[in-house]
């Protein structure tokens, strides 16, 4: 007889992932079934029985009648001597068939209905009961864990917290136990329900050939081999019950051995590991019941080839909900709930936001989006290719605290490619590598600091503190009477880095998507709000506290600039870098580019139209014509600039600030 193929594994109780679930409703429609199969199966063997009794009874009254037709007083009676012996007769044999007949009731009874009944009290029974407990543990467990899910971040309450981790770990391992002990029933139900539905059998066709034997020893003959052989055939799935049950019953114990730290949420040892290309586990999705209204469901998400998919507890299977290939993963400030990440699809129309239960599971579910949108899943060798990737992404966060030559190591020049200003439709080298774009390794800043002596500098009684609102300050007011544009924008830096060439907006888009990748990657969120000011000489970062230049562009080291394209709040642009220390006369040494990454409070693209139209202010002075046709197309303000937009920053006269919009880093 062949061994049961299919059975729950023991070691899936505790994860309870919607593949085991799925198995388990086989198991538990399989026990349905069985339930609905064995109540009209033992229907039919009652009524066989009650047939059976029935006969017994007919029988016994036959006999009575028999004899009884002797004590009838027949007027004509007469001669009735021979009948009524030949009727006793009748009725000793009738009455021997009525013993035989009763013997053959009993057995049915013993060997028959009352196995079936058995059966369906004690396992069916047991499997009803154990399902409706199994069923109580998990609505505990999934109770327990939205309450812990809605822990507060801001305000966290450390008795609280502990309540609730206890709480979480007592419903966790309850549900575990209920499970084992549910899985255990139905595995041993598709040993238990192949004897039931023998034995009944086996013992009435016995009945049937202990009543036949007295009078038909050579079919009972005929029949033994056979009863043999069904015999042997219960014993040996009775043997195997018995290994399968212990079997459960040592992993049962080993299961339950372990730490209790399985049970308890975000405790986990185990390292992160950032080279996944596969995830899966359970996840919170925040979804939209209103206009500002939002709800957190607890689905099962995991990765497939270069999908992300979702599948409901109960479903057969999953379905995708996000194409992931060259889409955006990073980590957001959401609400009070921590371990937030936001995943955005390459187009950028489609966005989630997602809460993991833990930090090593936030940080290795940002990790391994990252490397799939990257399409590293579809190479001959995805495991090698992710550490690889991973390894030159630490690499790349090199600390630097300001803008210094850069050392060795750094991209080779003799690649840089020189670059141009930048024309809106002109023609872009197509597909080009991002090799040919950014060496890989290439070290990222993520803040712009200056040292003491050059903060000292701009402050000390003989340097100028830049006015970027255009105040009626008399030095700052000198150093900007020739230039006739003056834009202030709220922005965050979000990082540098050198690039290869400065005349292909690619290297600008490339730039964005390696920041913010080495940002999630390490965990990397802060940044710092500073205002930049395009006027028609340069492009200035200022911090807004002190209103201390941290760093000022010429426009004409300003080679190109772009806005992402699906992401509006995105900009950056790349500038021809000359030595930064020792002074060098223009056209010495060789050409180095740098890339500029922000995110701006506004419209990425009104931050690069204002560079354009500054460009443009510089380029039109050269031809007195061309500046009055300009000027002829553009408002000015009372003082004389171009008027173009609104102050970006939030420092209007009048007291207006635009709201703070959260930042998408």
């Amino acid at each position: 007889m062949p061994a049961v193929h299919h059975k729950l594994l023991l070691e899936d109780a505790l994860h309870d992932s919607p593949q085991t679930r799925s198995l388990l409703s086989v198991f538990e429609e399989d026990a349905l079934n069985l339930t609905d199969y064995t109540n009209k199966l033992l229907q039919t063997m009652q009524r066989v029985f009650g047939a059976q009794s029935e006969m017994g009874l007919a029988t016994e009254q036959l006999a009575q009648q028999l004899l009884d037709y002797e004590k009838k007083n027949f007027a004509l009676g007469k001669g009735d001597e021979e009948v009524i012996t030949t009727l006793q007769s009748f009725a000793k044999t009738v009455g021997e068939l009525n013993s035989l007949h009763s013997d053959l009731a009993n057995q049915m009874a013993d060997n028959m209905v009352f196995p079936l009944i058995q059966f369906r009290e004690k396992d069916l029974t047991e499997i009803s009961t154990l399902k409706e407990i199994h069923g109580i543990a998990t609505d505990e467990h999934e109770a327990a864990m939205v309450k812990y899910s809605r822990l507060p971040k801001k305000r966290e309450n450390e008795k609280m917290k502990t309540d609730m981790i206890k709480e979480v770990a007592y419903t966790r391992r309850k549900q575990h136990q209920a499970s084992l002990q549910y899985y255990c029933a139905l595995n041993a139900l598709q040993y238990r329900k192949r004897v039931a539905m023998l034995e009944p059998m086996l013992g009435y066709t016995q009945a049937q050939i202990s009543f036949f034997k007295k009078g038909i020893e050579q079919v009972s003959k005929k029949m033994d081999n056979f009863l043999s052989s069904v015999s042997k055939m219960t014993q040996s799935i009775q043997t195997q019950l018995d290994s399968e049950a212990e079997a459960m019953r040592s992993t049962q114990r080993e299961l339950l051995s372990v730490d209790d730290s399985i049970y308890t949420p975000d405790s986990d040892a185990v390292s992160v590991n950032r080279t996944l290309i596969q995830k899966a586990g359970y996840l919170n999705i925040r979804n939209k019941t209103g206009l500002v209204t939002t709800a957190w469901d607890r689905l099962y998400f995991f990765t497939q080839g270069g999908n992300l998919m979702c599948q409901p507890r109960g479903a057969v299977a999953g379905g995708m909900v996000l194409d992931l290939d060259n889409s955006s993963v990073m980590a957001i400030e959401c609400e009070d709930r921590r371990y937030c990440f936001q995943i955005t699809s390459s187009t950028g129309k489609t966005s989630m936001i997602l809460q993991a239960e833990s930090k090593k599971e936030y940080e290795e579910w940002i990790c391994t989006v990252n490397n799939i949108s990257r399409q590293i899943y579809l190479t001959d060798n995805p495991e090698a290719v992710a550490i690889r990737l991973n390894q030159t992404a630490i690499q790349a966060v090199t600390p630097i605290t300001s803008f210094e030559k850069r050392q060795e190591g750094a991209p080779n020049p003799d690649r840089a490619k020189p670059g141009g200003v930048h024309v809106t439709g002109g023609s872009q080298k197509s597909a080009p590598e991002p090799e040919d774009l950014i060496a890989p390794g290439t070290p990222i800043q993520f803040d712009i600091t200056l040292p003491a002596s050059e903060f000292m500098d701009q402050n000390r009684g003989g340097g100028r503190r830049t006015n970027p609102f255009g105040e009626t300050d008399d030095e700052c007011l000198a150093e900007s009477d020739d230039s006739l544009l003056q834009q202030v924008f709220a922005v965050r830096f979000l990082g540098s880095m050198a690039v290869r060439c400065g005349n292909n907006q690619e290297v600008i888009y490339e730039a964005m998507r390696q920041v913010l990748a080495a940002r999630a990657i390490h965990n990397i969120f802060k940044t710092t709000e500073s205002h930049l000011m395009v006027t028609s000489n340069d492009i200035r970062l200022i911090d807004p506290q002190t209103q201390v230049n941290k760093i000022t562009f010429q426009l004409g080291d300003v080679c190109q600039f772009a806005a992402h394209q699906e992401n509006q709040r995105l900009m950056g642009f790349v500038v021809q870098a000359r030595d930064w220390g020792d002074g060098e006369e223009e056209g010495e040494g060789q050409t180095a580019f740098s890339a500029y990454i922000f995110e701006s409070n506004t419209e990425g693209e009104k931050v690069c139209y204002t560079i354009n139209l500054a460009k443009d202010i510089t380029e039109a002075k050269k031809d007195p014509e061309a500046l009055a046709q300009l000027m002829k197309n553009m408002p000015f303000t009372n003082d004389g600039k171009f008027l173009l937009l609104e102050s970006e920053t939030g420092d209007e006269p009048d007291g207006a600030s635009q709201e703070d919009l959260e930042s998408e880093a």
